[in-house]
């Protein structure tokens, strides 16, 4: 997969600017998912969560694992888990979900607010903000598009300005080297799982283009 260049990548920022073609497609959030939420922050992290607004300070790339939108869509949308996620049953049943949603046309879709808590990645939701982007079908490194590349490149950007405090972007694959930093939570040592997305291709090919915003990698000797 070829990098996106700047030049195209500022193209983007600057379409976006003008018309940031994010799409509002809400997941299901009633009062109930947002009960849930509080339970999970509790039972997880040990905090007693008078809301759901967190003060990001992570921003994490995914993959859905799965080439179709509306699949890609129909899984983060309801409330409750869905029963063949037993690999990650024990944390819950609160549904996993992500903030924003990209296609592999490159359109952003945004499926909840960008400030409230959402179950994308095991402990470090409270401090961070999750991109789902359909595909990585079979675990493929490669099966991502330059569009999307294009549509995370903006959307790192466009986060960090709305939340100066954002500091690290991170791949889902490379979560294991948070767990001695201050942002992992998890209190549950047995309660993690093997991820691969979105893989460091696409990491990289984003982070060459926002290395302005010298945001931070997880560190390396976190094995």
């Amino acid at each position: 997969m070829r990098s996106i260049s700047l030049l195209l990548a500022l193209f983007f920022v600057n379409a976006f600017a003008a018309d940031p073609r994010i799409v509002d497609k809400p997941i299901d959030f009633s009062k109930n998912r947002v009960s849930m939420t509080k339970d999970y922050v509790k039972n997880h992290y040990g905090l007693d969560a008078k809301s759901i607004v967190i003060d990001p300070k992570i921003i994490v790339l995914h993959w859905t694992a799965e080439p179709d939108f509306a699949k890609s869509f129909g899984r983060l949308k309801p409330e409750i888990l869905l029963s063949d996620r037993k690999d990650i049953a024990k944390g819950g049943a609160l549904n996993v979900s992500s903030h924003f949603l990209v296609d592999k046309d490159g359109t952003i879709y945004r499926l909840m607010p960008d400030n409230h808590m959402a179950r994308h990645i095991i402990g470090l939701n409270y401090y961070s903000i999750g991109i789902e982007n359909v595909g990585g079908r079979g675990d493929r490194e490669g099966d991502l598009t330059e569009a999307q590349i294009a549509s995370n490149i903006y959307l790192v950007r466009y986060l960090k300005a709305k939340y100066p405090n954002i500091e690290l972007l991170m791949g889902h694959h490379e979560y294991k080297k948070m767990k001695k930093t201050k942002y992992w939570l998890e209190k549950d040592d047995s309660y993690f799982t093997k991820k691969n997305d979105p893989g460091d291709i696409f990491m990289k090919a984003v982070r060459d283009e926002v290395k302005d915003l010298n945001l931070k990698e997880p560190p390396r000797d976190n094995k």
